[in-house]
């Protein structure tokens, strides 16, 4: 007998459906023919915490036990939420995996999980810690959930062994995940008395858009000119607006500068008119897809990527957790057999060996987004799938349309005098094509009839504009940037608007040197965990940090918490290196443990170089009620608040930190040293001393 481990429940029953019809359905696994197919609950194993490596008798989190840094990883059952025993049900599907593992008649053991990364170390570690003897270890890759491709992969098995490298990036990836998470919270939360969720990857996500956010709030608009002509020639009007600009200081020499053009005249120097063929935009990987669900139906990631999956789940649709926009070219007789089916169908698509649409050099373990053969009645979709399956299926199919989409592109070139010459651009669709199945927002637009020598009527005067501030984050422009944050977000959307081809090979060799900000797999997660941690929200299709995120981000500098986007990548680097085979898990992890000792080194920073303590710190005895003073979240306050004492000191007042020292020298002598950098609320600054009067914390402009 052969056993096949799922990774969950659904593929465990597409997979049996796809090895035949005489099922035996047993508690927790189904034999079929000569298998034996069982399953997980995705994670039934998770990390220890820190409290197994470093027991403590306190029953809250400490500093005593951190950084902590286990010389061997340790796997436990996953806990039921809020217990320390494992869940029943893990339990219970475990001990079924355990005995069928050790059964004598199973001769093999396939790992069946998700085709990536984390599916793959989910299955190891339950055969890892079931099985009591040595058996054949075989794996099943599936790119999509079929019948028929899961009767194809179960002829193709590879040795187990083949995928230890992906194994080894994703232990590597796990360990690194719960170091920084485990040990750089706990430090965080007590440190500032307040949950704060540190992880590799979401703290660069949050820090992107609190920066983006702080960009915009302190920008300050400027007036500036251009000179621009609006003269019509023939009836018709031409714009002319000239690339030089002049500041708001400058309006003189911009005047003077349009009586310059005006005396110099306008002249058209070439029009060029040809037929061009629009190509359709690529196939779509996992981001891309969510990009455009969330442009055209506002559509979050999180309920993107469930409702793709699925459809995956449901054979709809390929493997979702893609990086690429491509197909291999082994999958050419595949596509023409999806092809033929869709043709069937009455849409007019064909096959096409195109370098475009076929490229093994920009996929690093899975293809585009693709419909599979199994085309679903409309009936069986929910109006959101739909939306989603739709958005794919016409993609498809305007990928491989056999009706090219041909446009009238023009061009006319128009100098004025020697000193600038002006191209205007039009677009004119002659042939539909593609376009009929697939968005294509672009308008036409119509050029002046002109010819080369037509002399151009022109006035240019100066034109007032204004700097604009950058935009928010939209979960397009969000998700480009987590792809390559090292790309100017300009370049990306410039290609965005381009007809045809775009050079897309920078962002794919980022992707393969790890410098991505997560992955397609995990970035939706990371991104709902931010929002549910109250860090940023998302509104329509545009991201904001609020202020616990302005919070977090403030109190990781503070930290010495330095988790940006270069950091992050560089420990991404790491994990594809030991995905090729350059490096080891080992020391992969001992990087991570370099990075996280250093934060413990420096201790706490604050940003302005004041020393505010930590949290739970003793700044002295309350005037008011003679009880202890803390340092707290906010503010050095009376442990006597309970029973009603509203003595505090804030930590932060008029924008300027209040440090510890001032703070127990106020509680013991009545008085601080004069401080300087206080901003009143009028934006201005003034330097005080804080006595205390009355049992409260004043300031006193007269002690200087």
């Amino acid at each position: 007998m052969v056993l096949i481990i799922a990774e969950k429940p659904s593929l465990a029953r597409n997979i049996a459906a796809g090895i035949g019809e005489k099922q035996e359905k047993n508690d927790g696994y189904i034999t079929v023919g000569n298998y034996i197919v069982s399953w997980a609950f995705g994670h039934l194993f998770s990390l220890a915490d820190i409290e197994y490596y470093s027991p403590t008798d306190k029953t809250k989190w400490t500093l005593d036990n951190l950084p902590c840094f286990p010389e061997k990883f340790k796997f436990e059952l996953r806990r039921a939420e809020g217990k320390k025993s494992a869940d029943a049900g893990v339990k219970k599907q475990f001990s079924v995996l355990e005995k069928l593992c050790n059964r004598q008649d199973v001769e093999a053991i396939v790992n069946a999980g998700d085709a990536d990364r984390e599916g793959e170390i989910i299955v190891r570690l339950c055969i890892e810690n079931a099985l009591k003897s040595k058996k054949k270890l075989l794996r099943l890759w599936l790119p999509d959930q079929t019948p028929e491709t899961v009767a194809r992969a179960l002829t193709e098995m590879k040795d187990e062994s083949e995928y230890d490298n992906l194994a080894g990036e994703g232990y590597a990836r796990t360990y690194i995940d719960w170091l920084y998470g485990v040990n750089l919270t706990r430090y965080a939360t007590i440190t500032t008395g307040k949950l704060l969720r540190v992880g590799r990857v979401i703290a660069p996500i949050v820090r992107a858009i609190y920066d983006r956010d702080l960009e915009i709030r302190n920008f300050k608009p400027e007036k500036y000119y251009v000179i621009k002509s609006a003269e019509e020639t023939h009836g018709e009007k031409i714009e002319l607006v000239s690339k030089l600009k002049f500041t708001k200081d400058e309006l003189l020499a911009a005047t003077d500068k349009a009586t310059e053009y005006n005396g110099a005249g306008a002249v058209v120097t070439a029009v060029d008119s040809k037929k061009d063929t629009v190509l359709p935009g690529k196939l779509f990987s996992l981001s891309t897809l969510q990009n455009v669900l969330g442009e055209k139906y506002k559509m979050s990631m999180t309920d993107s990527l469930r409702i793709i999956q699925k459809l995956y789940e449901d054979g709809y649709l390929t493997y979702p957790r893609t990086n690429s926009e491509y197909l291999a070219t082994a999958e050419k007789d595949k596509m023409r057999s999806i092809i033929s089916n869709v043709s069937r169908l009455g849409y007019p698509v064909k096959f096409k060996d195109s370098k475009s649409i076929f490229d093994d050099s920009k996929i690093e373990a899975h293809s585009a987004l693709t419909p599979t053969y199994k085309i679903p009645p409309k009936e069986k979709l929910s109006e959101e799938e739909s939306k989603v399956y739709s958005t794919v299926f016409r993609r498809f199919v305007a990928v491989f349309c056999a009706e090219c989409c041909v446009a009238q592109k023009s061009e006319i070139k128009i100098k004025v005098g020697e000193l600038e010459e002006f191209t205007l651009k039009g677009t004119v669709i002659l042939e539909r094509g593609w376009t009929k199945y697939d968005d294509y927002n672009k308008k036409d637009k119509i050029l002046p009839n002109l010819s080369v020598g037509d002399e151009v009527n022109i006035l240019f005067a100066p034109d007032e504009k204004e700097t604009t501030p950058p935009k928010h984050y939209t979960i397009t422009t969000l998700n480009n940037y987590l792809k390559n944050p090292f790309k100017d977000d300009k370049a990306r959307a410039k290609e965005l608007l381009e007809l045809g081809e775009v050079d897309d090979a920078d962002d794919y060799r980022a992707i393969f040197e790890g410098l991505e900000l997560g992955t397609e797999a995990t970035r939706s997660g990371i991104i709902e965990n931010a929002k549910k941690s109250g860090y940023i929200e998302l509104k329509k299709d545009v991201y904001k940090i609020l202020p616990g995120g302005e919070h977090f981000i403030e109190s990781l500098g503070k930290l010495s918490i330095s988790m940006d986007k270069y950091k992050t990548s560089e420990l991404g680097k790491a994990l594809k290196r030991v995905y090729r085979g350059e490096m080891s898990v080992e020391d992969s992890v001992k990087l991570a443990e370099a990075e996280i000792r250093e934060v413990f080194d420096k201790g706490p920073r604050p940003i302005s170089g004041v020393d505010t303590g930590k949290y739970g710190d003793g700044v002295g005895l309350c005037p008011k009620c003679g009880r202890g003073v803390v340092r707290g979240k906010f503010n050095y306050g009376c442990m006597g608040y309970s029973d009603g004492c509203d003595f505090r000191i804030g930590i932060n007042i008029c924008r300027r930190d209040i440090p510890i020292d001032e703070a127990r020298r106020l509680l013991a002598t009545g008085t601080t040293a004069l401080l300087n950098g206080f901003i009143s609320k009028n934006g201005k600054k003034f330097d005080a001393r804080l006595i205390l009067k009355d049992g409260n914390a004043v300031f006193d402009f007269q002690a200087r």
